[in-house]
């Protein structure tokens, strides 16, 4: 099993925080960062609410902070690994998170990790798309003090769409060297993406 947690000061800190909560508030709190985990401009609580969890849950601004970062990166974690609950539970206890924060762990994680998995593999990591590409090729046959010159450039136009659905067109020009280059890194790329599959 390889190892998604490492005890960090930080990690520490928080762990011994989740575990001074009571434990029939935990499992709300954990249903509702699991919910909003695939979302990336949104918080899993509004200012509002951190301060009604605050007085709720007895916590200064800071610790409730921690807390609720700690436990989207472990379940971010778990997301980006693909565990299983039995690898997430000793994690945990790796960590020394208490056996019935651990459970509710478990709990969450076995009903609502694969739904969690599915809608982060749909989230792109950019903001921007590719949408289109154009091209063109220009070959300058002359300037002003050589008449026989062939000096062939590609120019290309990449389409970007971006999340808010804005269209943007980004222009580029190369010359045969540099388009090579770009072609050598384009495949390099290409090959690490065909190495995942």
């Amino acid at each position: 099993m390889a190892l998604i947690l490492t005890e960090t000061a930080s990690i520490k800190k928080a762990v011994g925080l989740i575990n001074e909560i009571d434990s029939s508030k935990f499992p709300r709190l954990l249903q509702r960062i699991i919910q909003k985990l695939h979302l990336r401009d949104e918080l899993s609580f509004t200012e509002d609410e951190e301060e009604k969890l605050e007085d709720a849950l007895g916590m200064q601004r800071n610790d409730l902070e921690l807390v609720l970062e700690t436990t989207a990166f472990i379940l971010e974690q778990a997301a980006y690994h693909l565990t299983k609950p039995a690898n997430l539970s000793q994690q945990l206890q790796s960590i020394h998170l208490a056996e019935e924060k651990v459970s509710l762990f478990t709990k969450a994680w076995t009903s609502l990790g694969k739904d969690v998995v599915e809608k982060l593999r749909k989230r792109t990591l950019s903001p921007n798309q590719l949408t289109d590409v154009n091209w063109r090729l220009n070959l300058q046959m002359s300037q002003q003090n050589q008449t026989k010159l062939k000096m062939p450039n590609a120019m290309l136009e990449l389409g970007i769409t971006t999340d808010h659905g804005d269209k943007d067109r980004i222009r580029m020009e190369f010359t045969h060297e540099e388009l090579f280059a770009f072609y050598n890194q384009l495949e390099t790329v290409q090959g690490q993406l065909d190495s995942l599959s």
